[in-house]
């Protein structure tokens, strides 16, 4: 079993025996490419590594033979086109199969990857372009996508190559013509051109939500990190299906669409899905009988909205989620419908899961779980001193200077000032609030922008949301301060309204009634506005700051 040549132990009497004695053993030149596809590839030719469908009837099945086959020809040429160690390469690819292909190639070279996702626009791209140095664009044939990359492209000096997949375009090189002929090959590079664990293999841009987005990097060590996020929190099993749902271009597809996933040697289910449909997405869940399921809240806050009855889950053993929490009232509704409570973990793109819930505990509703035995986390206020037990602080990850988490980002690229900042210091900061209850669950409160500031009250998004989430007119919501002249903010909440229900005065009342008896009568919203949807990032996220922004400008 491959996880042997990693863990000295993989099963565990209890999470206190996993905290205390998890341990991942990391080989000086660790490489994924290498020591996980080629392996598993080695081990079993016809493992089965990816089944990949999308809406237009479309299906393909790869074992790790396959994955490990293509990856080489690919790799190979890469090199023609003069792509080498260090070269950074962005994939703009949604959920294609030649996603897994090509990361797995660039692995290989030992070039930086970066995912990106299809909502870039000209702006977005000149400025990732020129921040990273890109030399390489590998894209979707989507018109929206091509045209913002070719307008970006004059505007970028280190770009030399733009690659395009699923069928050809002018001007463009297409993916699956070229490889044709290249050897199936690749010997592993030494020298100069071998990879070290410690070199760059990764790099994220984080959201930007408070200014230019940051360039998180992670080096080559960084999948095994991911082992405690695929076995032990979304307990993928070997050989059977497992699907994350997310586009390629967000660092939730690394949490849970190949790198632990493969490790441990489960099948990814990949739906490259045009749009998100609720009902269409129940279908193929239950048409391919997955094993193992994760997806954003937003997602579970929607099917909850189709008559599950209609649909076959009982191949799930184990569903899970993150990008936000969930509301306690979601989860209690899902086990009514599947007999699964939903397990929640919390991370960011620079790391690996932080937080989760593990198998050795019972969830609690709302709780975001206890920590992951790979960091050593912490809550801090202001002052950076640890608060008692029930105080809410800032999630901090310890000594990240001296004994660096495997899996914890190394630092932001072409940045040693922001670096030394956040990396160089006693602790990395994640700017999460949360309270620790007397057994150790963590409960989440939001990010620390999102806290509001009310007569003197500090008020968390998520219980409020969590209490409007109970009354069966809200589908899903956001909290927001608002700016106010006498309280200086106020609570808003912004609605989406299940079907069957008009917004009106009187259901603003019965709403704001209904916080005032679930949660403390000071958390209601004073302003409340129902809305068709609310703004998200791609990765399903709510944008609770375009939402704040808006405000603002209103009320100036």
């Amino acid at each position: 079993m491959l996880l042997n040549k990693f863990l000295p132990r993989i099963e565990f009497d209890s999470y206190e025996d996993f905290k205390a004695n998890y341990k991942v053993t990391i080989p000086e030149d660790f490489n994924f490419g290498f020591d996980v596809v080629d392996e598993w590839a080695k081990e079993d030719k016809s493992k089965k590594a990816l089944v990949w469908c999308n809406d237009h009837g479309e299906e393909k099945i790869f074992t790790f033979s396959d994955i490990s086959r293509l990856s080489n020809k690919t790799a190979n040429y890469f090199k023609s086109l003069g792509i080498k160690k260090g070269d950074v390469v962005m994939l703009i690819l949604r959920r294609r199969w030649e996603y897994w292909v090509c990361a797995t190639a660039l692995h290989k070279l030992g070039a930086v990857l970066i995912p990106g996702t299809l909502q870039l626009t000209k702006k977005d791209i000149v400025y990732r372009g020129n921040a990273a140095g890109i030399k390489t664009f590998i894209c979707i044939n989507d018109d929206f996508v091509i045209s913002q990359v070719e307008a970006a492209a004059v505007e970028i000096p280190t770009l030399e190559n733009k690659i395009v997949v699923d069928k050809p375009r002018d001007g463009w090189r297409f993916f699956e013509d070229e490889i044709e002929g290249f050897s199936e090959d690749f010997p592993r590079p030494t020298g100069n051109e071998a990879t070290s664990w410690n070199d760059i293999m990764l790099v994220y841009f984080t959201s930007g939500t408070t200014g230019m987005p940051k360039m998180v990097q992670h080096n080559f060590a960084h999948p095994l990190g991911h082992i405690v996020t695929a076995k032990y929190w979304q307990q993928v099993q070997e050989n059977k299906l497992h699907m994350s749902v997310s586009d390629s271009g967000w660092a939730k597809f690394g949490w849970g669409k190949i790198y632990g996933q493969w490790i441990c040697g489960a099948v990814i289910f990949a739906y490259d899905m045009d749009k998100f449909i609720p009902s269409r997405l129940l279908e193929v869940i239950s048409k391919y009988k997955l094993t193992t399921f994760c997806a954003p809240p937003t997602m579970y806050r929607f099917m909850l909205q189709e008559n599950l009855s209609k649909y076959d889950l009982s191949s799930i053993e184990h569903f899970s989620t993150a990008g936000e929490p969930l509301n306690p009232e979601v989860i209690r509704k899902w086990k009514d419908y599947t007999g699964h409570i939903i397990y929640e973990g919390f991370g960011q793109s620079e790391g690996s899961v932080l937080l989760a819930n593990f198998p050795w505990f019972e969830p609690r509703l709302g709780a975001t779980g206890k920590p992951s035995p790979i960091y050593d986390i912490h809550l801090v206020d202001k002052n950076g001193n640890e608060v008692k037990t029930g105080e809410e602080g800032s999630i901090v990850v310890m000594d990240v200077k001296n004994n660096p988490p495997v899996g914890l980002f190394t630092g932001y690229y072409k940045d040693p000032k922001m670096t030394e900042e956040n990396l160089l210091g006693r602790y990395y900061n994640t700017d999460d609030i949360a309270w620790c209850d007397e057994d150790g669950y963590y409960w989440f409160i939001g990010r620390d922008d999102d806290v509001i500031k009310c007569s003197g009250y500090r008020i968390g998004p998520f219980e409020v949301e969590s209490a409007l989430i109970e009354h069966p007119a809200v589908v899903e919501c956001a909290i927001t301060g608002t700016p106010d002249p006498i309280r200086g903010q106020v609570v808003k909440a912004t609605i989406v309204l299940a079907s069957g229900y008009t917004p009106s005065e009187e259901l603003k009342k019965e709403l704001q009634n209904h916080v005032k008896k679930v949660t403390a009568p000071y958390k209601y919203p004073r302003v409340i506005e129902f809305v068709d949807e609310l703004p998200k990032t791609i990765s399903g996220k709510i944008k609770r700051g375009e939402i704040r922004k808006s405000d603002e400008n209103i009320s100036l």
